[in-house]
C-alpha cells in the first residue's frame, strides 16, 4: 500500500503548471479559477505586486511582477520565472495581457489619431511580450510538454466601434505570430494556439457593448467563463492535435 506521504509527493509531482499574463479580472481571472480548480499551480504575471488580498491559494512565490511595455523588465520576469519553475516543467502559457489606449474622452483611437509612442507600447505588450515569454520559457514548455495560448481579438479580423487601430492591428500581428510559433514550435512538442474572444461581458466594458448584441447570432455577450474553458481545452490531452489553430468565441458575430 502506498504511503500517504509518497502519495502527496506523487500528486506534487503531477501537478500542472500554467504561466498566465493579465490574470486580475475579466477573461484572466476566469483562467486562474477554471486551471485552479482542476488542481493545477497558476503563476500570474502583472505589473503590479503581489496583492496581499489575493484572494489565490498561491502566495508571492506564485506572482510575479513584470512589465510588459518594457524589454527589460520583460527579460528580468523572464529569468523570474524560470527560478520558479525551477528547472520543472511549464505545461501551459497563456498571453491574455493587453492594452487599448482611448483619447481624452475614452474613445477609441484610430489610425490618424494614436501617436507612435501608444502604438509602439501596444505592440510591446500585445505582440512582443507573447513571443519573448514564449521563447524564453521555450526549455521548461519542452519539458512539459507544453501549450502556449494567445488571446487575439474579433477586432484582428474587422474594424470594432470600441477597439482602436493599434489594438486591432496587434491583435492581427499575433494571429499571424500563432501560426508561425505553431510551425516553429511544433517540432519540439509545444503546440500554440489562438482564441479570439468577441463581446465579453466583463467590468471593463460599459454598456454601449450590449447594444452588439443584436448583431450576434446567439443575440448575447458572452461570459469570462466560456472563454476560460476554451483556453482550458486547448491546454490539456482534449486538443493534442490542434496546433496553430485560431478558435473564434464570439457567439457566430464574425460568420
Amino acid at each position: 500500500m502506498m504511503s500517504d506521504g509518497l502519495q502527496g509527493q506523487l500528486m506534487t509531482d503531477e501537478r500542472k503548471t500554467l504561466v498566465l499574463t493579465g490574470a486580475s479580472r475579466g477573461i484572466g481571472h476566469a483562467t486562474v479559477k477554471r486551471f485552479s480548480a482542476a488542481g493545477w499551480r497558476v503563476i500570474t504575471c502583472s505589473r503590479q505586486p503581489f496583492p496581499e488580498d489575493c484572494p489565490w491559494e498561491g502566495g508571492p512565490e506564485d506572482h510575479v511582477a513584470i512589465d510588459l511595455s518594457d524589454d527589460v523588465s520583460t527579460e528580468a520576469g523572464i529569468k523570474l520565472l524560470r527560478t520558479r519553475l525551477a528547472g520543472g516543467p511549464l505545461h501551459a502559457l497563456v498571453n491574455n495581457a493587453a492594452i487599448s489606449p482611448k483619447n481624452a474622452d475614452g474613445n477609441r483611437l484610430g489610425s490618424l489619431d494614436t501617436d507612435l509612442v501608444a502604438w509602439e507600447m501596444v505592440f510591446r505588450v500585445n505582440f512582443y511580450a507573447p513571443v519573448l515569454l514564449a521563447r524564453g520559457l521555450i526549455e521548461e514548455l519542452g519539458r512539459g510538454p507544453g501549450s502556449v495560448v494567445n488571446v487575439t481579438s474579433i477586432a484582428s479580423g474587422r474594424v470594432h466601434p470600441f477597439a482602436g487601430t493599434a489594438y486591432a492591428t496587434s491583435k492581427a500581428a499575433l494571429a499571424a505570430l500563432t501560426r508561425e510559433m505553431a510551425a516553429d514550435f511544433g517540432p519540439l512538442g509545444v503546440r500554440v494556439n489562438a482564441i479570439a474572444p468577441g463581446e465579453i461581458r466583463t467590468s471593463m466594458i460599459g454598456p454601449e457593448y450590449e447594444a452588439l448584441a443584436a448583431e450576434i447570432p446567439l443575440r448575447r455577450l458572452g461570459t469570462p467563463e466560456e472563454v476560460a474553458r476554451t483556453i482550458y481545452y486547448l491546454c490539456t490531452d482534449e486538443s493534442a492535435y490542434v496546433n496553430g489553430a485560431e478558435i473564434h468565441i464570439n457567439g457566430g458575430q464574425h460568420v
